[in-house]
């Protein structure tokens, strides 16, 4: 081997001797100046790999806290009571068969209790006695004839007639029984100007047989030339009143006050009790 790089290796270890070494302490098993890794939680209806957590499925569509949730559930439950009295099925159903019948049996016991304690109890279209509910039409009302007298009676009080909405609503089998009754003359149907029909109780007492030539005299007088005032002054004289104040009232706006012209208009002085003190400057500015 050369002995100038043995020379040279003995030279280096004595430098590395006598520079002075600073060793740093391990860190004790356990403890680690750097911050932990931060752990991914896991999503709704998800588990830790080798856990026991069951998935819960949770959907948030269908949560309990969710109202556009229970408001559908309800809605649901007072359409499908409705159409089946339309039908003509009145008996009522308890909560586990309303439940069943329009196939929410997955439904929390927090919205069934909801729909017991709140919601059903304070709907206007349902009625609970005995534990059970039921529909509640407008006008109760079970089959045609029951209409008919509803009508009459209201015909009676001078109350008018019934929107065709309520009576859709009340009478089961309404189409079929509307058609009927108008068939039959029981009834009248008369569409206001806002498209909406109103049914009215058709009483046949008032109908009477007029001859074909008081008919034919009734269309062929003529009043086009006669004004209101001359129609009211023949009736007059014929011993017969006449209807007044049947158009529309007119109401005149209230007359201001003219001002009086007359006299000169007056007006409020001031500093009256120093009247001979106070003095005209005006020429002075001149």
């Amino acid at each position: 081997m050369d002995q100038a790089l043995l020379r040279e290796r003995e030279a280096f270890l004595k430098r590395a001797k006598s520079q002075p070494v600073v060793e740093k302490k391990r860190p004790k098993t356990g403890f680690s100046t750097e911050p932990p890794p931060k752990k991914k939680k896991p999503g709704p209806g998800f588990s830790e790999p080798g856990s026991s957590r069951v998935s819960t499925g949770l959907n948030y569509k269908t949560h309990a806290g969710s109202s556009k949730y229970k408001f559908g559930i309800l809605a649901k439950i007072v359409n499908f009571m409705k159409t089946r009295y339309q039908e003509g099925d009145f008996y009522p159903l308890n909560i586990d068969e309303i439940l069943d019948e329009t196939k929410q049996q997955d439904v929390g016991q927090k919205q069934k209790m909801w729909l017991v304690n709140e919601a059903l109890p304070n709907n206007p279209k349902v009625t609970f006695e005995d534990g059970k509910y039921s529909f509640k039409p407008a006008y109760n009302v079970r089959n045609r004839k029951e209409m008919v007298r509803l009508l009459k009676r209201h015909d009676q009080r001078g109350l008018g007639g019934i929107m065709m909405d309520d009576v859709m609503e009340s009478l089961p089998h309404a189409k079929i029984g509307i058609k009927k009754l108008e068939k039959a003359g029981e009834i009248i149907i008369l569409t206001r100007p806002d498209k909406k029909q109103v049914v009215y109780y058709n009483d046949r007492t008032y109908k009477l047989k007029i001859e074909e030539e008081f008919k034919e005299l009734w269309n062929s007088t003529t009043v086009d030339s006669l004004d209101e005032e001359k129609i009211q002054d023949y009736l007059k004289k014929q011993g017969i009143n006449s209807m007044k104040d049947h158009g529309p009232k007119k109401f005149n706006a209230p007359q201001r006050k003219k001002p009086n012209r007359k006299g000169q208009r007056k007006f409020k002085t001031h500093n009256d009790h120093i009247s001979d003190v106070l003095k005209d400057y005006s020429d002075a500015k001149k």
